[in-house]
């Protein structure tokens, strides 16, 4: 074990370590004998300190056994009261390990009175105190081992650990500060207080005695070298923990030093006559004990940074690593004299490139400690300008958190430094603002404030209100020039934790706007987008839609603030709302925005004051005058959701709106009714279809809200529809409207004999009504016009929907209202899918310009559309076997419809689990024939192979609840293999087909795959029981009993082609092992060591090519050497690249030709056990460690307002 730990270290030497003294003078030397008595102390005061000891041979030390692992995390640590923290041997009369022990798990209750106790049994006896507290860390590390007396004078430091590591045979992986749960804080808490106790109780006697910390440091040193996880973790955050503790009094001492060296000087520097010999002597004697002190903590510091951090900052444990790195940057922060030099700073430099997030987290918030300091500005500009541009490359880092103190490091660099970031390494973080972590947004937001803030001083204002005005003006640049238009929402979000006050700053926006000359026109169009993102997030107190972390309840002090701005906004925007429509009426873009203020309104206030009333005239005036100037679909959108909450029977007001809006009804009626008949006969000419078409598109937008019935369009409109059919002049401005006003009118129309009792007469000409132009649609789903054909889809979805059975099952008096689809058309609503959904973008013929925003758009059409045919069958409107046409491209178009088609998957198997799997197996059916009657393929079946292992995985976990189903899929498809031929075909011509159906009997129970085997002999041939795929079918039946039994026999042995790659690598790894291990596995002490997984290496042996290819290092011996770089990434991370220790070839060759002395087995048998052990966990833990691509393939992601919903799923399904 040792002899591997030192091959460890010199594998593992960097640059800075290969030529250090402490290995000559602490590692290989022995610890301490107890005869240090006869040695003559080095001062007077160690003596004083140490009086009262007795003799060490006459103490008997106590041996309490260890808990096992698993105590902590049964929650089993002891509430010490001030009997238990003073429960003394009774013959030794010392504190025990296990009652430190006990301490460290309950806390930091009683950790002062512990220490206390220690000490004076340390005093009494030094050897019996230090082994208290060793036996105390080996209980710590979870070990049950307890070092003895005879050990503890006999066997030097390597010898006892190499003595524990052979006991460490526990069961369990845990050790306590692994250990899941709240008690791995508690114990970790406890562990650290415990060493911060110690080293202040010891600060003024005891740190100088040179026997207690030395050869407590020389043993976590090696611990810490230890190939023991729970060994070299433990030890590790003791020692680095203590050394923080050291740094603490060492900076105390040259304080000490400093002052007594001042006042010595000024005593010196008096008149022969004026001095005071005895004051001068003393405090001469006090600078040189003062120096005796420094010189001794900086030995045992130098001590423990190069024999523990130099070696574990790159340990294979991350968190590790990491722990290394939080107290490196204690140290700098604390001792900047010693440690805040380039030879230190370069280990944060180096781990910032650690693949683990932890590691990088601790990392930056070290430096972020550093630069919060203006006196260590100076000592860092080496540093910064060597690791900036890593540090940049931060910023899009997989891991947000780091992300987030990445930039709020930026923050500090760009306020402390006085070159600061530039407008290049800036433009890194302002893209930020957008992402959708809202933290990381956030964090940027907070850093494009600052420099927001930056500009405006340049240009400083004598009040508040111009220096908002040129925030505004400032960020509105900033919007414009970043060119992630139609996201200001999110860019507002970032800001208002920052700038909440000038975003709320109503009088200064408004001001803008309503003067005339104030902005550019693009300027205005930004400032009522970043206006509006301001109002909603006021007004409703949540971030935009992508940025929601979980659902976080509003606090009181919160809804407060909410009420209190939605009311300022209310009252302040009233009465200059309708002079922004006025201004902005004829604008499309600027006008279907300011639509929407007052949604974000308290409306109730319009009925709290007479005064008020009339700005709600001017309001309703200016909407009416906004539908009759524009066409535009998304303003007649915008007005058509304010009519309809104006119009609302909550508010007092409604009645003025309704009128307001039935008037408007009457004029466009009246309008479309003058051209319609023009329309009909084919006299109109341009100008006519223009106004016809533009009234009732006006119509068709306002029917969304408010009930047309009344103006009975629907007739006008179908006539309408059948006429240009007829004639063939498909005119898609005149026929999409049409399709919507009628649609609409059969939907409003289904509501209202819903909520009143319709006559049997009006039920007949309704289900006419309804029956007649779903013709026309299914007629307009053949036209080659792409927008009159997806309406009709769209709007035959919503229909057949609103009029199946299953919307009037519940009301027998509508049943004779249920329309039933024809066969001819689900036939043409599939054809649809085919033809029009299920295919790529790329076939689609697009602008060059607009390519992107057209497919994005073009998609979200076409999701609408699948979703409207997924309902058809969730709702049974459609048989589930019309869901085959679905099914059949979960594989391949699983990046745009997975999500809808996997929802239609759960949900036909909640509706009938046995024919839902059923449907999936006639999916496949289906695109095996097709596969046979184009040409057979390989590929081609091993695409619906891909497809039968997803659709597979659908079945979920619970194999007793899919029973069922399972067996129908297989007999169907048992059926379907060896189905009889027809006429003209080969015989068996779909045996194949067993191959697909393999892929769903690895979710079988026992029993039936038994009659499934059963099924399969009855059902084929007795010659085709030898054909390849029935076969393979066969195996994949009897896959689970062969390894069942393959495990009772061979244990480790599992058939490859049923591994994942991971665990088949392990699985080898294993094998090798029974295969090497040999007849010494009899052997019980060496059996046990197999029971301890956490036995990890920090050995990584390089390739002999590796090593002799490696270039010679520099020899560094002085911790503040100058600031280098590792050539390589091995270099400054070689615990991070996990290489697998081998055995030895040579070794075991030379051990199977000659025979071994006992003692020679035994060892040669423990050295390969630990490398066997080495290989499989360091496989293990090279799986859990993700690859860092920050800089490569980790962006940030824009969320995006326009095609993004709160849930798209419950839009789509709901």
């Amino acid at each position: 074990m040792d002899q591997l730990g030192t091959e460890g270290l010199e594998e593992l030497e960097s640059p800075t370590d290969s030529g250090s003294d402490y290995e000559a003078t602490m590692k290989g030397t022995k610890r301490r004998k107890p005869a240090v008595s006869k040695q003559p102390p080095k001062r007077t005061r160690h003596n004083a300190a140490l009086k009262g000891m007795s003799s060490p041979s006459g103490i008997s030390v106590p041996t309490p056994p260890g808990p096992s692992p698993q105590s902590i995390s049964q929650g089993t640590s002891m509430q010490l009261s001030a009997r238990s923290v003073r429960s003394m041997n009774e013959e030794s009369q010392i504190i025990s390990a296990k009652d430190i022990y006990d301490a460290v798990c309950s806390g930091k209750s009683a950790m002062v009175t512990v220490v206390d106790e220690w000490l004076d049994s340390y005093k009494r006896s030094r050897e019996a105190g230090l082994l208290v507290l060793i036996n105390f860390i080996v209980q710590s590390c979870g070990c049950k081992g307890v070092v003895t007396r005879k050990m503890f004078d006999s066997m030097q430091n390597a010898e006892i650990i190499s003595t524990l590591t052979k006991e460490f045979n526990e069961d369990s992986v845990n050790y306590p500060l692994c250990t899941p749960g709240p008690q791995l804080k508690r114990f970790k808490a406890g562990l650290c207080e415990f060493a911060r106790v110690l080293v202040r109780s010891c600060r003024n006697s005891l740190v100088y005695d040179e026997y207690l910390f030395p050869s407590l440091l020389a043993l976590l040193t090696g611990l810490s070298d230890s190939q023991v996880r729970a060994f070299r973790h433990t030890s590790t955050l003791l020692a680095i923990k203590l050394m923080t503790g050291l740094v603490e009094v060492a900076v105390v001492v040259s304080v000490q030093l400093q002052t007594t060296q001042q006042q010595y000087n000024t005593e010196n520097s008096k008149r022969a006559h004026d001095r005071a010999s005895d004051r001068l002597e003393e405090l001469q004697a006090t600078v040189r004990e003062l120096r005796e002190n420094r010189e001794e903590l900086s030995s045992m510091m130098n001590a423990t940074f190069r024999g523990v951090f130099v070696h574990r900052y790159r340990d294979q444990l991350p968190e590790i690593r990491a722990v290394c790195i939080e107290e490196l940057g204690l140290w700098l922060k604390m001792d900047p004299e010693d440690f805040l030099n380039d030879g230190c700073l370069k280990y944060l430099g180096w781990t910032m490139h650690d693949k683990q997030s932890p590691v990088r987290l601790q990392c930056v918030r070290a430096l972020q400690g550093l630069y919060q300091e203006k006196e260590f500005i100076g000592r860092l500009e080496l540093f910064t300008s060597r690791f900036k541009e890593r540090i940049l490359s931060m910023v899009l880092d997989k891991d947000p958190d780091v992300a987030v103190e990445v930039v709020n490091l930026l923050l500090l660099i760009q306020q402390r430094t006085e070159e600061g970031l530039d407008e290049e390494e800036c433009g890194h973080i302002y893209p930020l603002v957008y992402a959708s972590h809202r933290g990381l947004a956030s964090a940027a937001g907070g850093f494009l404030y600052n420099k927001l803030k930056g500009v405006m001083t340049s240009h400083s204002q004598e009040n508040d209100k111009a220096n908002n005005a040129a925030f505004f003006q400032i960020l509105i640049s900033f919007y414009i020039q970043s060119e992630f238009h139609e996201h200001g929402a999110y860019l507002v979000d970032s800001l208002w934790h920052v700038a909440g006050s000038e975003l709320r700053d109503w009088e200064t926006m408004t001001t803008f706007l309503l003067q005339d000359d104030e902005l550019m026109y693009e300027e205005e169009g930004v400032l009522i987008e970043l206006m509006m993102c301001a109002i909603r997030q006021a007004a409703q107190a949540t971030p935009p839609v992508g940025r929601t972390q979980g659902k976080k309840n509003l606090s009181m002090k919160d809804k407060k603030i909410q009420e209190q701005d939605k009311r300022r906004i209310t009252t302040h925007f009233i009465p200059l709302l309708p002079q922004l429509l006025a201004k902005y009426s004829a604008d499309a873009r600027n006008v279907k925005l300011l639509l929407k203020a007052p949604l974000y309104f308290d409306l109730e206030m319009y009925s709290s004051a007479q005064w008020l009333e009339k700005h709600l005239d001017l309001l309703l005036s200016q909407i009416c005058g906004i539908v009759e100037k524009h066409t535009e679909v998304a303003v007649l959108e915008a007005c058509a959701h304010l009519a309809s909450t104006l119009s609302s029977d909550c508010y007092t007001f409604s009645s003025r709106a309704q009128l307001a809006f039935s008037q408007l009804f009457d004029v466009l009626t009246e309008c479309f009714s003058t051209y319609v008949n023009d329309l009909l006969q084919g006299t109109a000419d341009d100008d006519d279809t223009y106004s016809g078409a533009t009234a009732l598109k006006r119509i068709a937008a306002l029917s969304s809200a408010k009930d047309p019935t009344a103006w009975k369009l629907f007739d006008s409109c179908l006539e309408l529809l059948k006429s240009r059919m007829e004639s063939r002049e498909l005119d898609k401005e005149l026929m999409v409207p049409a399709m919507k006003c009628a649609a609409f009118h059969l939907m409003w129309a289904k509501v209202n004999v819903v909520n009143s009792k319709p006559t049997e007469a009006e039920l007949k000409r309704l289900k006419k009504e309804v029956r007649s132009f779903c013709r026309v649609c299914q007629d307009c789903l053949s036209l080659n016009q792409t927008d009159i054909r997806d309406q009709a889809f769209e709007l035959l979805c919503d229909l057949l929907l609103l009029y199946s059975m299953g919307s009037v099952r519940s009301e027998p008096a509508l049943r004779a209202l249920a329309h039933l689809p024809s066969d001819s058309l689900r036939s043409e609503l599939a054809a649809f899918l085919l033809d029009y959904v299920f295919t790529d973008t790329e076939d689609v013929e697009l602008d060059a310009e607009s390519e992107e925003e057209m497919k994005i758009s073009l998609l979200q059409k076409k999701r609408n559309q699948l979703a409207g045919y997924c309902k058809l069958v969730i709702y049974g409107v459609l048989d589930l076997t019309a869901a085959t046409d679905v099914f059949k491209h979960y594989s391949k178009y699983f990046k745009d419809f997975g999500d809808i088609i996997k929802e239609t998957l759960s949900k036909s198997k909640l509706i009938n689990p046995v024919q839902s799997a059923k449907t999936v197996c006639l999916s496949l059916q289906q695109l095996f024939s097709e596969m046979l009657t184009e040409h057979h393929s390989r590929q081609d079946l091993t695409e619906i192979r891909d497809l039968a292992k997803r659709l597979a995985m659908s079945f979920g976990i619970d194999l007793h609840r899919v029973r069922k189903p399972l067996v129908a899929l297989h007999m169907d498809g048992i059926r379907f293999a060896f189905r009889d031929p027809q006429e003209g075909e080969e015989p068996n011509p779909n045996v194949a087909f067993l191959k697909i159906l393999s892929e769903f009997s690895f979710k079988l129970l026992q029993p039936d795959r038994a009659q499934l085997a059963e099924f399969l002999k009855s059902a084929c041939p007795s010659a085709a029981l030898s054909w390849p795929p029935v076969k393979l079918y066969q195996r994949s039946l009897e896959a689970r009993s062969t390894s069942k039994a393959t495990e009772q026999e061979g244990g480790d042995e599992v058939p490859s082609h049923d591994t994942p790659v991971v665990k088949r690598r392990r699985t080898t790894a294993q094998g090798s092992a029974s295969t090497t291990r040999g007849p010494w596995l009899d052997n019980s002490s060496i059996q046990s060591s197999l029971h301890t997984p956490a036995l990890t290496s920090t050995v990584q042996k390089q390739p002999a090519k590796r090593m002799a290819s490696r270039k010679p290092r520099p020899v560094e011996s002085d911790i503040s050497s100058s600031l280098t770089e590792p050539e390589s990434e091995d270099e400054f991370s070689p615990g991070l690249q996990m290489r697998k220790v081998k055995p030895n070839k040579r070794r075991l060759a030379s051990s199977s030709k000659n025979t071994p002395s006992p003692g020679q087995q035994d060892l040669n048998s423990h050295l390969n056990l630990l490398s066997l052990i080495e290989d499989d966990i360091a496989e293990r833990d090279e799986d859990e460690i993700e690859d860092y691509q920050s800089d490569s393939d980790t962006g940030y992601t824009l969320p995006s307002t326009r095609h993004t919903s709160v849930s798209v799923l419950d839009e789509l399904f709901d």
